[in-house]
């Protein structure tokens, strides 16, 4: 004989295909992005670093933008020249930066029947491998 008390009858009960929630310090952009990756996807530790990382860069694209958007396209440099916003330069190597850390993670890609993750591309030792390994 169990009785449900009035206040916990309104807590809704969790999801149990969520992931761990976004950890502190997100914006709006990287909790979207930390949702849709680790409800969807079992991703290993170091993984998850690099997805904490995506989202950082997420959120520092968004801040970026509303100050470019605030701001004229070009500025005057130290030299007195025309010369392109700083925060448009900084965007253009944070979405570089988080091509590399969504590539580097591997996600899964296609329909629900077909998921099959990227192929790996050479990394510190290139195509050449291990030597004396045949």
């Amino acid at each position: 004989m169990s009785k449900t008390t009035p206040a916990l009858a309104s807590v809704p009960e969790a999801d149990p295909d969520a992931g761990p929630p976004p950890p502190d310090g997100l914006k709006a952009a990287g909790r979207v992005l930390w949702s849709s990756v680790m409800d969807g996807w079992e991703i290993d530790p170091w993984e998850r670093t690099l997805l904490l990382q995506a989202c950082r860069c997420v959120d520092r694209l968004d801040d970026l933008a509303e100050i470019a958007a605030a701001s004229a396209a070009l500025v005057t440099n130290a030299k007195g020249e025309m010369a392109p916003h700083p925060a448009i330069v900084e965007a253009r190597q944070q979405s570089l930066v988080l091509a590399r850390l969504l590539a580097s993670m591997r996600l899964p890609v296609g329909d629900e029947d077909d998921l099959t993750r990227p192929q790996r591309r050479g990394a510190a030792r290139g195509s050449y491998g291990v030597r004396g390994a045949r």
